[in-house]
């Protein structure tokens, strides 16, 4: 099994409310973005994979819960970690802490695709094989 891997990013104004904290929408950004660094460290980089092979994988369901404010300026750390592997479809959670307190929990889950058929399609075995390994 894997160690989780860890993003750091941090809270930009234009990803604040009128209430001052993260709107929600903007954590769905910093967990994506977490998910592409995470893609390129395994050696998948989205932008490698799908135009090669001609796959995509949208997003299919997507959560985040909030524990504890995030404010502007604010730095964060996300854990990624693979939370399960289909055939042809995979979920990674997601945590995030800041200034030692977790702040939200989330998880991502997309499903390979062929670009010609729009339908599902078995994702690549060394992709699979290399989420599998950093499973939690």
């Amino acid at each position: 099994m894997g160690e989780p891997f860890s993003w750091r990013s941090r809270i930009r104004f234009s990803d604040t409310d009128a209430s001052g904290r993260i709107h929600y929408s903007a954590m769905f950004r910093h967990m994506e973005a977490a998910e592409d660094e995470f893609m390129r460290v395994i050696g998948f980089p989205y932008a490698d994979i799908e135009p090669s092979a001609g796959i995509s994988f949208p997003r299919v369901h997507v959560e985040a819960q909030f524990i504890s404010p995030l404010r502007y300026d604010d730095e964060v750390e996300t854990q990624v970690t693979v939370e399960r592997v289909g055939e042809s479809s995979f979920t990674l959670y997601f945590m995030s802490v800041a200034n030692g307190r977790a702040v939200s929990r989330g998880r991502i889950t997309a499903v390979c695709i062929s670009v010609a058929t729009q339908r599902s399609t078995p994702m690549p075995e060394d992709l699979a094989e290399a989420l599998q390994a950093r499973r939690g």
